[in-house]
């Protein structure tokens, strides 16, 4: 290989148009497959998976429907552990429509397969004078619209992939990781070793499950991983995340360990994040240079920063998230600020000279957000910028953490904000910018945080701090 060849080669290429990503499973070969069952699966907003299993048969005439979906409660967008949030009744239903595209087998436990859908009315109401089936609640529905919108208003679309970071536990109570190995370190995945088995299992589920591994390896704390999925356009991608989270957890637990991605269970460890890349396409032929980011991309990232405070409270939706977002943890720092190649700011871009691959990595983002409302959020701050034409205020940070800087050092740098510290200050800045309920939508907003409320009141209520730990991984 010639050492000295084009920039451009830098990293794997990937465009929508070029995306094969594999076909959904057709209902009718699942017999042929050999799975008996279906889960149906949705994502509170808490990120709770829950499911409703369907014997095959019944599924395939559900399948075979005018409108194949099952009737589920209003109160499944609305409630924490048994406890309804304030103003939600009990009583009503919604229409939850199985989304065929979303079908995929479940190679970690035989016969099984898993579905996702759409949340609608069981008829249609009247909004704004149309008639329509969407709830307004519906993560799926909300990251959906938003896409479309960044496409019709901003000309861009988007691919995004996860770095998905989890600790493997031997024991919940009290906590304790399955093995003690250094970041990256081969010791933590000893040939035999039943981390090493765990992960294997884990992928090799996950690509006969039609998901793109493109690397894992060990983490930084005791009995953390990380396994990174290639790009898919935001739904697709969002849907992969949860697929693969359900993967981890289930593989850990049929090889009797735990599997957890709370942002941080030890104030002696590293956290876990959910690090979310994300590349920006034209739509109307605008090419990307290989010296420096098109216009479209700095407005995207213009975008991003202008609103970037209002992000936390749905991206790190629960008091422990911030115990991860620091200074000096190697997790991306408390100043709004982007930066080339570096790992200490919230906003990294990766492989700038190199279009084909290039993206930003977004940092502040755990494991207990609802990915379709957290990327609806990101992506609709970027693609506000570009529809806007919205020009960066503060410049690439690439060679230093922005809090070992002075204060005259940052902002000669434009950098001049840092991210809400606390949880409280986090929902704080949600409410205080109109953005988040222009992306959401006021309905959307006000149970987010409604439910995380008295789910944060519930995580708090044990007594010390390694019964909370004990909670935590038990939801997330």
């Amino acid at each position: 290989m010639n050492p000295t060849g084009s920039h451009s080669a830098l990293g794997v290429p990937y465009s929508p148009a070029t995306l094969n990503a594999p076909a959904a499973v057709k209902p009718a070969e699942l017999s042929g497959l050999g799975i008996s069952y279906v889960r149906v699966i949705w994502v509170d907003l808490t990120c709770i998976v829950r499911c409703r299993v369907l014997p095959l048969q019944f599924f395939l005439k559900t399948m075979e429907s005018s409108r194949p979906g099952l009737a589920l409660a209003r109160a499944v967008l609305g409630m924490v552990e048994l406890q309804l949030v304030d103003g939600v009744p009990p009583a009503g239903e919604w229409f939850y429509v199985i989304d065929p595209s979303t079908l995929r087998l479940c190679p970690y436990d035989e016969g099984m397969a898993t579905v996702m859908g759409y949340f609608q009315h069981k008829v249609p109401v009247s909004v704004n004078g149309s008639l329509s089936l969407q709830v307004d609640l519906c993560p799926r529905t909300i990251l959906e619209r938003v896409v479309e919108s960044a496409k019709r208003n901003a000309s861009v679309e988007f691919l995004v992939g996860f770095e998905i970071e989890f600790i493997l536990l031997k024991s919940t109570d009290p906590i304790g990781g399955l093995s003690q190995h250094v970041y990256s370190g081969c010791s933590g995945l000893m040939t035999g070793s039943p981390e090493s088995r765990i992960l294997r299992d884990i992928c090799d589920s996950l690509i006969k499950g039609g998901i793109e591994v493109n690397m894992y390896h060990p983490e930084a704390a005791s009995g953390q991983y990380e396994i990174v999925t290639g790009p898919l356009p935001p739904l697709q991608a969002s849907d992969a995340l949860i697929y693969a989270r359900e993967t981890i957890t289930n593989v850990a637990y049929k090889h009797n360990y735990r599997a957890t991605f709370a942002p941080r269970i030890s104030p002696h460890g590293p956290g876990s994040g959910a690090h979310t890349h994300i590349s920006i396409h034209s739509t109307n032929g605008q090419r990307r240079p290989d010296d420096r980011l098109a216009s479209f991309e700095e407005s995207f990232l213009a975008g991003l920063l202008k609103r970037a405070k209002a992000i936390p409270a749905i991206s790190m939706p629960l008091p422990i998230s911030y115990a991860r977002m620091q200074d000096g943890i190697h997790a991306g720092g408390t100043y709004v600020c982007w930066g080339t190649d570096n790992r200490e700011v919230p906003i990294r871009l990766t492989n700038l000279t190199s279009p084909l691959s290039r993206n930003f990595e977004v940092r502040f983002v755990d494991g207990t957000a609802n990915p379709y409302l957290a990327l609806a959020m990101i992506l609709g701050a970027g693609a506000r910028g570009v529809a806007e034409s919205e020009e960066p205020a503060m410049k690439d940070l690439s060679d230093v953490a922005a809090a070992e800087m002075t204060p005259e050092q940052r902002a000669a740098l434009g950098i001049t904000e840092q991210f809400p510290l606390t949880w409280e200050a986090a929902r704080e800045e949600l409410l205080k910018d109109s953005f988040a309920e222009s992306v959401l939508g006021k309905v959307v907003v006000d149970r987010f945080l409604a439910v995380h409320a008295l789910l944060a009141k519930s995580l708090e209520s044990e007594g010390d701090e390694g019964k909370k730990a004990t909670k935590l991984v038990k939801y997330f």
